[in-house]
């Protein structure tokens, strides 16, 4: 199905029930495909065709919502960038993407140079009389004409290009068509135990998979969908509070901070029932504290990427705390030999239950891309034979559930032993002065690396002698895994997205 089908499907289902509200307003479904109506007549008159992209510099918002059905309803491409990139980066992403049309608000202006471009795209601005800007938002909801030329879409046709931040280089072009995106809406619902007419609270702006995975799935359900322009702890209890939401989907440091609030005690939880987390483990201390507060059905933990989506999932990781789970309803993965080189075999070592090995995704999944935008040599670094080399490590137990340890990358080698910075971290965060640790590779001229532990402790009477100690007589690390060196931190280098940083570690550039 194509996301226009999917969407008016939607509105002639429960014209009448509320599809989006943010802070200032609530549309309901057909009012809201009245406004999307609107703004794709409005681009198509501007000239906005069929697989034209348009890019939008906005933080969640009803103007964001609006902006995506209406390309979709064109046929074009929908590309959010994350407006916390660098100036440069962001130049890069219209100089790659070529898009028609740059939307913008005010937290993303200044990013905006008009004068660098020889055939420049048209700037809108949801805010009117914007200097920068060619035209309003409102101007083109006001001034349009009542219908659209509609156009022929196909399954395969592109529906959206992400842009991955990462941590290296210049963004990835992420191109999904609407197969991918129909698929993974319909897996996040199943997966994630979500239910008809559910409310869920908007965290992430639509740059990010868990922004439009979450408003494709309530979509889907005829649900509603809360906008938050801004991620406060406070703002967003009180939120799930009065509109009794009923899932979220975000990152292990949102809820941390939302269970840390002094607030979240008195705050009313009976809605929810399902709390899903993906980007990064959850401690088992923090998982304890959101089912003692929230008390939900459910804590899903999704595990995957922007290129494919969902891998594996645990239905409830509070019956296995700290695993990935197993494959999701449309996945087949594999854990091979890591470090395996593509040119000189086709068939890479499988390996055997309980080892450490590379985990590959079966490119038939309909929730997988197929390569990233204008880039076809990175492409042939990730998929080979039918097969996405994710570059992360893990190994799968007798249970068959998924254990994720780190990155191929950031696998250190001390002595000639191989070590894993997940499975120290996960020791030491069960330390009860610990709040997070990350762990890496420090060059050393005797050993080649030693392993260093960055800390946030909970209590700053901790010490290295105490960690030390912890770690030497904790049954499931090894003498060699243990730190060599700590360095205590006040907060650990994160992305916007909550990925952590360690690359700013390793280059001692720890401030946040």
């Amino acid at each position: 199905m194509d996301l226009r089908n999917f969407f008016e499907f939607s509105v002639e289902r429960s014209r009448n029930r509320v599809a989006v509200i943010d802070s200032n307003r609530k549309l309901t479904y057909d009012e809201l495909n009245g406004k999307v109506d609107r703004l794709a007549a409005s681009l198509q008159k501007l000239g906005l065709g069929k697989q034209d992209r348009v890019m939008a510099l906005l933080k969640n918002r009803v103007e964001a919502v609006i902006l995506f059905w209406a390309v979709q309803k064109l046929g074009a491409i929908f590309t959010p960038i994350n407006f916390r990139l660098s100036h440069e980066d962001i130049m890069y992403c219209i100089q790659d993407v070529e898009p028609k049309f740059v939307v913008f608000e005010d937290a993303s202006e200044h990013l905006i140079m008009k004068h660098i471009f020889k055939e420049r795209p048209i700037f809108i601005s949801i805010k009117e009389n914007n200097l920068l800007a060619d035209m309003s938002f409102k101007e083109l909801e006001e001034h349009s004409l009542t219908s659209y030329d509609r156009v022929s879409i196909q399954d395969q046709d592109i529906s959206i290009i992400y842009y991955t931040s990462g941590t290296t280089g210049v963004p990835k072009g992420v191109p999904r068509t609407h197969k991918n995106e129909y698929a993974s809406a319909m897996a996040h619902i199943v997966q994630c135990g979500y239910k008809r007419f559910d409310t869920t609270l908007g965290v992430f702006p639509l740059y990010h998979v868990i922004g439009l995975r979450s408003l494709q799935a309530i979509t889907a359900l005829n649900g509603t969908y809360y906008a938050l322009a801004d991620f406060d702890s406070l703002e967003s209890l009180q939120i799930i509070e009065n509109e009794k939401v009923n899932c979220l989907f975000q990152t292990p440091t949102m809820y941390h901070d939302m269970v840390s609030h002094p607030y979240a005690d008195e705050v009313d939880f009976s809605s929810l029932h399902t709390l899903v987390y993906s980007g990064a483990s959850m401690s088992k201390e923090l998982m304890n504290k959101c089912d003692e507060l929230m008390n939900p059905e459910r804590i899903v933990n999704q595990y995957g990427s922007t290129e494919i989506y969902t891998f594996t999932y645990s239905a409830d990781v509070r019956r296995k705390p700290g695993t990935a789970g197993k494959p999701g309803i449309h996945q087949h993965i594999k854990l091979v030999s890591p470090n395996y080189e593509k040119e000189v075999s086709s068939s890479p070592k499988v390996v055997p239950i309980g080892e450490i090995g590379e985990i590959i995704v079966n490119m038939k999944s309909p929730e997988a891309f197929k390569g990233y935008w204008n880039r076809p040599d990175i492409t042939k670094q990730f998929i080979y034979e039918g097969w996405y080399y994710t570059g992360d490590l893990g190994f799968v137990d007798e249970e068959g559930d998924l254990n994720i340890v780190g990155r191929v990358d950031d696998m250190i080698i001390s002595g000639g032993e191989k070590i894993y910075p997940e499975l120290v971290e996960k020791v030491l965060i069960e330390h009860q002065k610990v709040s997070e640790a990350i762990i890496i590779g420090e060059e050393d001229e005797r050993w080649g690396q030693i392993v260093v532990a960055y800390i946030v402790p909970s209590d700053r009477s901790i010490s290295f002698q105490e960690l030390d100690r912890f770690c030497k007589y904790h049954d499931q690390l090894s003498s060699y895994q243990r730190p060599r060196k700590y360095v205590f931190l006040d907060c650990i280098p994160k992305s916007p997205t909550g990925k952590i940083l360690r690359k700013k570690l390793k280059d001692n550039i720890i401030s946040p």
